[in-house]
């Protein structure tokens, strides 16, 4: 009972959507109605508030993070297996994904996931996020930024991670990510991705 509460407690912090709880707190339109309609920070951007598309993108970061941490400090306390924090881990990318608060219309899991590579291994997590950011900022593709920094993630915690529970679930993360990039490998592929902009005030898109 205790490791499905650890589980379940996951899930339910995942399925917090920073990007819809902040648009609607700001008066902004549903970031699933514009854009990619993807419920994310990128997506967010596009309305042309950058403080809306960084208080998403900590949110989503902060509870990938604090579901880790919280599992940690549970598994700790109730003296069960520790292979429940790597199920944490995945089960909060998986209610940011689907969340059940939200119809389970989700994100991609970008933000989550790199909170979720800091609370598994600090180490790990810095190394994604500079990977991403120097993507991010020299193609201004947040997606391309994105499918790199999952395909390195499973190899950097196959050499950081000593136990295969913390592998395996970072693994199944990062194929979780790319499938979820579907649209956007299309777009890559095509030549067509968008890169990183935002609207301006007549909701016109900005070049970039």
């Amino acid at each position: 009972m205790q490791s499905f509460i650890v589980v379940v407690a996951a899930y339910l912090i995942g399925s917090l959507s920073f990007a819809v709880i902040v648009s609607r707190g700001m008066g902004l339109a549903d970031p699933r109605s514009y854009g990619s309609g993807n419920p994310g920070a990128t997506n967010v951007l596009r309305s042309g508030n950058r403080k809306a598309a960084a208080l998403t993108l900590l949110g989503d970061a902060i509870k990938g993070l604090v579901a880790v941490l919280l599992a940690r400090v549970l598994v700790n306390a109730w003296q069960l297996d520790p292979a429940l924090v790597p199920a944490a881990a995945l089960a909060v990318t998986l209610g940011h994904m689907w969340p059940i608060f939200f119809r389970f219309a989700g994100g991609k899991g970008v933000a989550t996931a790199l909170g979720v590579l800091l609370g598994l291994d600090w180490r790990v997590g810095v190394i994604v996020l500079l990977v991403w950011l120097i993507i991010a900022k020299g193609l201004k593709i947040s997606s391309l930024a994105a499918l790199v920094a999952a395909l390195i993630a499973p190899l950097l915690a196959w050499y950081f991670m000593p136990d295969r529970a913390s592998l395996y679930a970072v693994t199944v993360i990062s194929v979780l990510l790319i499938a979820r990039h579907h649209k956007n490998i299309r777009g890559l592929l095509s030549g067509s991705e968008r890169r990183i902009t935002g609207r301006d005030e007549t909701g016109q898109d900005r070049a970039d």
